[in-house]
């Protein structure tokens, strides 16, 4: 079995060493850790509120669906794909952002949790609720995408050495 050559960044010498490097480490898995716990707190929100089980999510894209100039590509998102599919779309919402948060809070399969993130935010703004206070949430996942934090601090650390194949800790 072959192993993934990983540097000890948390022995003392590389840190007297590395003093940028190790401050933008913790940096970011603080940063992660943050995210995870906004898609943790999103994600139970969601599932409080009965967004698995009712029509809530429908009725907020019709009220969204009501707000919107009428040639605005979001309304022809939401009429022929969010609201017919109100309840797939939900489960994806719900089920995504508690993976997303799992992920990022673990470190497990980071760079997937990421994307599913992103894909979540993507659609957000494709569906009409978008503005400038999501680029921060963009830019920081596709950071968490590009570098692979969980085999800095995670389970992917583990995971990838005993699995140095798998495309889940890639």
């Amino acid at each position: 079995m072959s192993s993934i050559p990983m540097p000890n960044v948390w022995c003392r010498s590389w840190i007297r060493e590395h003093k940028l490097k190790t401050f933008g480490i913790i940096l970011h898995i603080l940063l992660r850790t943050l995210f995870g716990l906004f898609w943790l707190a999103a994600g139970i929100n969601k599932i409080n509120k009965g967004w698995l089980t009712t029509d809530i999510l429908k009725e907020i894209f019709l009220d969204r669906l009501n707000e919107m100039p009428p040639d605005a590509f979001a309304v022809l998102y939401l009429q022929t794909f969010a609201i017919p599919l109100y309840m797939p779309v939900s489960w994806v919402v719900t089920v995504g952002e508690l993976y997303a948060a799992v992920g990022l809070l673990l470190g497990l399969t980071t760079r997937w949790a990421a994307g599913m993130s992103l894909f979540i935010l993507f659609n957000l703004a494709i569906g009409g609720y978008y503005d400038a206070s999501l680029l921060p949430f963009f830019i920081l996942n596709l950071v968490f995408i590009w570098w692979q934090s969980g085999l800095w601090v995670g389970v992917d650390r583990p995971l990838a050495r005993r699995y140095p194949d798998s495309i889940w800790l890639k």
